[in-house]
């Protein structure tokens, strides 16, 4: 998968129902079957840890990410939580291989969860359009870091990230276009696979490192 946040080693078996329908579509049912089963990270009972990695997963590869995040990791003597992030110097973060902005993010992150200004305790209670809403106030947390913690820490069904140019990418390899769809276009394209859009991302994905017998 194309630059998604998914070091950990226990993994879940998801949208079954999504490979289900998907199997039967003319297009990418083949892909589908080829693939196989859909399984994604567990992620931790805390929010913020995985937030922090996603963040560190912006942009990145996922080696490239891996290492970096591992490198923080390391750096917080493995307490990845809002008061150590608070208390370390900017330059034990940067040693870390984090940006400057993603040094921000990760700090502003905190800050905001740490006085209340964005509540993460109760967000799998809420709407996908109330946790991106959440979300998104935090500095360097934009609609596809909320949407890829949406599919990989919640597994929601439903997420359809039209701005992720892997999914275009996929989405074009299958249906055989020279060109990727934008995103605008890719969000009607794609309520042919509600309520499952999370898989057919998923499959989108996978279909780029994959090909057919």
């Amino acid at each position: 998968m194309a630059n998604t946040p998914h070091p950990e080693s226990k993994w879940a078996t998801v949208w079954s129902g999504g490979r289900r329908k998907l199997a039967r579509d003319p297009v990418l049912g083949p892909w589908v079957k080829e693939i196989g089963t859909i399984r994604v990270p567990m992620g931790e009972d805390d929010p913020f840890p995985y937030l922090v990695r996603t963040i560190c997963y912006q942009q990145l590869a996922g080696r490239a990410a891996s290492t970096i995040h591992s490198r923080l990791v390391e750096a917080l003597s493995g307490e990845v939580t809002t008061r150590k992030v608070l208390r370390v110097r900017e330059s034990t973060l940067r040693k870390a291989g984090l940006s400057h902005a993603k040094c921000a993010a990760i700090r502003d992150l905190a800050s905001k969860i740490s006085v209340g200004d964005v509540v993460v305790s109760d967000l799998s209670e809420q709407s996908d359009r109330e946790v991106i809403r959440r979300l998104v106030q935090v500095r360097g947390i934009g609609v596809w870091t909320a949407q890829m913690y949406l599919m990989f820490r919640m597994h929601r069904p439903d997420i359809w990230p039209t701005g992720d140019l892997g999914v275009r990418k996929g989405f074009a390899k299958a249906h055989g276009l020279k060109v990727p769809p934008s995103a605008s276009e890719l969000e009607g394209l794609g309520q042919a696979y509600m309520p499952w859009r999370s898989a057919a991302a998923f499959y989108c994905w996978r279909i780029l490192e994959t090909e057919l017998p």
